[in-house]
This record gives structure tokens, sequence and C-alpha cells, in this order.
């Protein structure tokens, strides 16, 4: 079964929107799949750090 999904709204820079974009693309997935895995790695660095 796949994971329970939640909906949030922020707000961004244009720029980093635009970034996201581009790296979303180049990696072949859509902007909330990129949002989400790269939130994801920095979570998991961050949080072995402690």
């Amino acid at each position: 079964m796949k994971p329970l999904k939640t909906k949030v709204s922020i707000t961004l820079d244009e720029n980093v929107v635009n970034q996201i974009r581009e790296l979303a693309e180049d990696d072949d997935r859509n902007f909330s799949q990129y949002i989400n895995l790269i939130l994801k790695k920095w979570i998991a660095e961050h949080s072995s750090n402690e």
C-alpha cells in the first residue's frame, strides 16, 4: 500500500521554484515528487547528526 500523503501549501521564492522545476525535469520527476525527495534526503542527513 502506498504511504499516505498530506497536501500542504507553501510560499517559495520564484527563483527557487524555477530551479526546482529544472532539477525535477532533469531527474524525470514532477515538482512535488522532487521536493519530497530532497526534503527526505535533507532530513536523513540532519537527523543522523544529532
